[in-house]
């Protein structure tokens, strides 16, 4: 759920901070220039932004009737009221010191979903004509988002609570970086309804599920490496689930590609052919080199409800299903052609049935590896690719 407010939270932070340009003496005047620049520089990320008014002055401006939507669709998210404090001049830009939207609500077929008040603070509009390409873009410190309600057919079926996003800007040649968590999350998985899961998640006692969310990592704009080193959504009573990654190549000037490409994508008529678009955003794709990943699980009691399900339904103890599963592992894992990742599998696993603690698949190439070489290996020698990647797995092992 994070992942799908997240983009909008951002998007509002950018939108309310171009509106606070030069709010000066001549504030009525530059506020359609302001929003006329808004407006460009959002289609370019494929965002179309609407207001009905803005009022104010640099102490304090109100945005009045902002929408969001898709270039060129009809369907549209009604933000509402958007709060600007503070407004400051900063290195030919600006900087804002909070904006705030008020709760607002999303609806669509059967879901809906009830978004409370977020904040963004520290947020700095660039120069128009920054200095250098760092100085052109657009950052904030933090962001905050008390609640998040979903509904589908009026039953409530998620929830998230305390949302917080901490973002350290990069300086004197540090990196830029970013925490986040989410104090809660809730969901309601009684609403499943395809019949299997459905009986799956009774056997399992996991109707409803609740849990939190962590994440942490870097960017460093001078080499484009991007780390991602904790992206962690525990889930009580049932285990952890962890990724990582790390690659190359996202600098400025892949970035401004990209921007280039989306603009391209969203100038064009709905329902028109995105072939070209497609393709060019492929061939930036392959500017990316991959340094390394981990996938993690760490139990809590999962894999035992889990044996326990399956013993149940055969009329069997949950050993002898624990049994059967390692028995069968070095027969799948021998498809791989590749003894020694096959003995590793066969060995985690094992472990892990016996004292579920971690199991924990992690790629570590010896150099980085480029994005175009891992797509090419994908097609044509696919079995190869566990060993071009450096691929390993282990099981219950402290985490790095």
């Amino acid at each position: 759920m994070m992942t799908i407010y997240r983009p909008t939270l951002l998007k509002l932070a950018l939108s309310a901070a171009l509106f606070s340009a030069p709010f000066h003496a001549a504030f009525a005047q530059d506020a359609n220039d302001i929003a006329e620049r808004l407006k460009t520089l959002l289609a370019e990320q494929g965002t179309d932004l609407q207001w009905t008014e803005v009022s104010g002055d640099a102490d304090e401006m109100v945005l009045e009737g902002v929408t969001m939507g898709v270039p060129g669709e009809a369907d549209r998210v009604q933000v509402g009221k958007v709060t600007i404090e503070g407004v400051s001049e900063e290195r030919g830009g600006y900087r804002i010191d909070t904006v705030t939207t008020e709760p607002f609500h999303i609806a669509e077929d059967r879901a809906a979903a009830d978004v409370s008040a977020m904040t963004i603070s520290g947020l700095v509009v660039p120069s128009a004509k920054p200095a250098d390409p760092l100085g052109s873009l657009m950052m904030y410190e933090s962001a905050e988002l008390a609640s998040v309600q979903v509904k589908l057919a009026d039953k409530p079926v998620f929830s998230l609570s305390n949302l917080t996003i901490q973002v350290t800007p990069p300086a004197e040649g540090k990196p830029l970086e970013f925490t986040g968590a989410a104090e809660k999350f809730s969901a309601d998985l009684t609403t499943v309804e395809d019949a299997n899961a459905k009986a799956m998640i009774e056997g399992l006692g996991y109707q409803s599920i609740n849990g939190t969310f962590e994440m942490a990592g870097s960017w460093q704009p001078s080499d484009g490496r991007v780390a991602l080193s904790q992206y962690d959504i525990a889930v009580d009573d049932a285990g952890t689930f962890g990724v990582s990654f790390d690659f190359g190549g996202y600098t400025l000037a892949f970035v401004k590609s990209l921007q280039d490409i989306q603009k391209k994508m969203a100038e064009q008529p709905e329902g028109s052919e995105n072939s070209a678009q497609g393709l060019a955003m492929l061939g930036l794709m392959q500017q990316l080199t991959f340094h390394g990943a981990n996938i993690r699980f760490d139990d809590d009691s999962l894999t035992s409800r889990i044996l326990e399900y399956y013993a149940k339904q055969q009329g069997l103890k949950p050993e002898d299903i624990a049994n059967q599963t390692k028995a069968v592992v070095p027969f799948f894992t021998a498809q791989l052609n590749n003894p020694e990742l096959s003995g590793q599998i066969t060995a985690a696993v094992n472990a892990f049935l016996d004292d579920p603690q971690s199991i924990q698949v992690t790629a570590a190439p010896t150099s980085p590896v480029p994005f175009a070489m891992i797509a090419a290996g994908a097609m044509a020698a696919p079995l190869e690719l566990p060993k071009t990647l450096g691929v390993t797995v282990t099981a219950n092992e402290d985490r790095n």
